[in-house]
């Protein structure tokens, strides 16, 4: 499948904690398949830019310190799907993120014919990625991104590509919260895993492996659920 042979525009979700890869593959499918992702702050932003009505009362209601209601959120992306650019389909990444919110995405789809083709959960292992994610750290001065076990500058302490000596770890990054990070995803995303399962949507991937073989696995769920 490419996008061009695509018939009816597919809706896919990605599940995933942070850390987990979700970004890269989710810009991995929108290359090779012509989709386009869409996490919720992306569709906030683009609402409120617009001016749409939908747009408008997200901006009052963020303005206010509060949180966007779901009316709003499904009303927005109803704009958003309509658009030239999502002919070939969507990635919602961060969306749906309960139940009730995956009841109404299935309410909006089924006004244009539309469903969620695949759920896919990028499964992983929650020690391997907090020894993966506490251990990143970058150049103050560059940017480069390095790592206490996968990835240390040639000299310690000094970074490889602009010679910077100081070095700097996001507060996100601890080990503890982390943890408490991954802790939350799985209590958050449980039941969500579960809704789309007993409709037979739902796909896992081992997202512990190398990118390039996470990619086809994906590509291959994309290629079943759409072909």
């Amino acid at each position: 499948m490419d996008a061009t042979t695509v018939t009816r525009a597919p809706v896919l979700i990605l599940l995933g904690p942070p850390g987990a890869g979700k970004g890269t593959q989710a810009r991995k499918l929108e290359d090779k398949y012509g989709l386009v992702q869409l996490s919720t702050g992306d569709l906030l932003r683009a609402g409120v830019a617009q001016g749409s009505e939908a747009g408008k009362q997200a901006k009052a209601v963020m303005e206010a310190g509060q949180l966007v209601s779901d009316e709003i959120v499904i009303a927005i992306l109803r704009d958003r799907i309509a658009e030239p650019d999502c002919a070939n389909g969507v990635i919602l990444d961060g969306f749906p993120r309960t139940t009730v919110q995956a009841e109404a995405l299935d309410a909006l789809l089924a006004e244009s014919g539309q469903k969620i083709d695949a759920a896919i959960s990028l499964e992983v292992d929650d020690a391997a990625m907090v020894d993966r994610i506490s251990g990143r750290y970058t150049c103050a001065g560059c940017g480069e991104g390095y790592h206490d076990t996968f990835k240390t500058p040639k000299q310690a302490g000094v970074c490889d590509t602009c010679g910077g000596s100081e070095m700097k770890r996001r507060a996100d990054d601890k080990a503890e919260t982390v943890a408490s990070r991954l802790e939350a995803y799985h209590a958050q995303t449980a039941p969500l895993i579960g809704y789309y399962e007993g409709k037979g949507a739902l796909s896992r991937i081992d997202a512990m492996g190398k990118i390039e073989e996470i990619a086809a696995g994906l590509g291959a769920i994309v290629e079943k659920a759409t072909g």
